[in-house]
């Protein structure tokens, strides 16, 4: 029986870039004063409750949550942002965009199958000349002359966990992954179903090695951490609690995808 253990660090790399880009910037949220609910939610003060009224998910495992976010928390500080200047300075800009540009067009796949899914088909055919656009004229993807054209610009992306939002599936209890960070359980399901339609994954997966395996999932992961932090930032700058913030962030922005 093969062992695929060798997988566990393809895995990680790959839905690092999905899972930590979940907050996006916003407006930090004024000084709570965290207290217990008695069923696993944390509540605010009352005078803060506009900050946090949208925040609709269960959250059973709120001690062990709290204990994941705060290691992911020293992993993001102590390892990935250094990791992260460091690209920043050693890699130019420009070649960070093409990376960027080359990663993004290549997850096709997974807005394609899951505009198709959601009935948007639409969108499906803009994301398919888009594709198309960048992979030939783009230069395999390095840059993205499809957004020069209004009818493939700005094209809202869409993913597994979206799908099974439009398709009336709750969101399920909150989880903190550790170093992927906010989640859901229809989102730890629908993570899955995007690393199974990256094809990053199939050629890490077909190939193996350790260059296929982790430089590629590596590189990918890369160059999406200064985005990602930034966004972290964001989220839980100025934050008396910090894990509030974040799932604050996370529920906010998951639903905004929902309703695209």
């Amino acid at each position: 029986m093969k062992n695929y253990a060798h997988l566990l660090p393809l895995l990680l790399a790959s839905l690092l870039p999905l899972a930590t880009g979940c907050s996006s910037a916003r407006k930090s949220p004024a000084p709570v004063v965290p207290a217990s609910s008695g069923d696993g939610k944390s509540v605010a003060a009352a005078d803060d409750l506009d900050e946090y009224e949208s925040v609709a998910i269960a959250d059973p495992l709120e001690p062990l949550n709290r204990a994941t976010f705060m290691l992911n928390h020293g992993i993001y500080y102590a390892l990935l942002r250094p990791i992260s200047k460091g690209y920043e300075f050693i890699i130019p800009k420009l070649l960070r965009t093409g990376i960027h540009n080359a990663y993004e067009n290549v997850k096709f796949p997974v807005r394609l199958v899951n505009n198709t899914l959601q009935g948007n088909f639409q969108q499906a055919g803009k994301e398919t000349g888009k594709f198309l656009v960048n992979s030939v004229v783009g230069v395999g993807g390095l840059m993205e002359p499809s957004e020069r054209i209004p009818a493939l610009a700005d094209i809202p992306s869409a993913d597994t966990g979206q799908t099974f939002a439009k398709w009336g599936i709750g969101q399920g209890p909150y989880i903190v992954l550790p170093l992927l960070g906010p989640s859901s359980t229809r989102d730890v399901v629908g993570l899955a179903g995007d690393f199974a339609l990256n094809p990053i994954s199939w050629v890490t997966i077909i190939y193996g090695g350790y260059a296929w395996t982790i430089a590629i999932p590596a590189a990918n992961t890369m160059r999406s951490l200064p985005n990602q932090l930034a966004q972290y930032d964001a989220a839980t700058e100025n934050s008396v609690d910090a894990y509030l913030s974040a799932r604050t962030a996370y529920v906010q922005y998951r639903a905004a995808i929902a309703e695209r």
